[in-house]
């Protein structure tokens, strides 16, 4: 009887304890600028690639249900501007239409910099991206040090990174 008791003991401590958090959200709303843009299938995410995305304000909404995202994609040299709104799935992954289907997860934040990892499915193949975005217009040595080590640990080369913030000259 008491192994019984401690057992029911023991899975309702575990219940008890929450799962460490993943990023609030709503800490990473307002304006942010597309500092390092990567991807395993780089042809996305160069100059006028299709998903090339020139983040400008991110914002949580309901509680942390929806993201609505604005940004710039440079088409033929022409920054066209969309706004469009993710929707948080389970395990704290949003989905988006956006050039295929989308899955996005913010894998990392700081006061200046943050992070937004993707996996888009153009219907052909699956690629891997992720956005570097700051606050400000650059990223430190710091934190341009974390940025290749998330993108290393998603299999995303090096020489697969590239400086949107350099080529951005959409409005702000």
């Amino acid at each position: 009887m008491k192994v019984v008791l401690l057992s029911l003991v023991l899975v309702l401590v575990c219940a008890a304890q929450e799962t460490p958090a993943g990023i609030d959200a709503s800490q990473v709303k307002g304006e942010w600028r597309t500092i390092y843009v990567a991807a395993d299938n780089k042809e996305k995410i160069v100059e006028g690639g299709p998903l090339r995305c020139l983040y400008r304000r991110i914002e949580c909404t309901d509680g942390c249900e929806y993201l609505s995202l604005t940004f710039y994609v440079k088409l033929d040299g022409t920054c066209q501007l969309f706004h469009e709104v993710a929707k948080k799935q389970e395990g704290d992954v949003y989905f988006i239409e956006f050039a295929g289907t989308n899955v996005l997860q913010l894998i990392h934040a700081s006061e200046n910099m943050l992070v937004v990892y993707i996996e888009n499915n153009d219907g052909e193949k699956i690629t891997k991206i992720t956005k570097g975005v700051a606050k400000g217009g650059s990223y430190t040595q710091e934190e341009f040090q974390k940025y290749e080590e998330l993108n290393s640990e998603r299999g995303i080369p090096r020489e697969n990174i590239e400086n949107a913030i350099e080529t951005d000259d959409c409005p702000p």
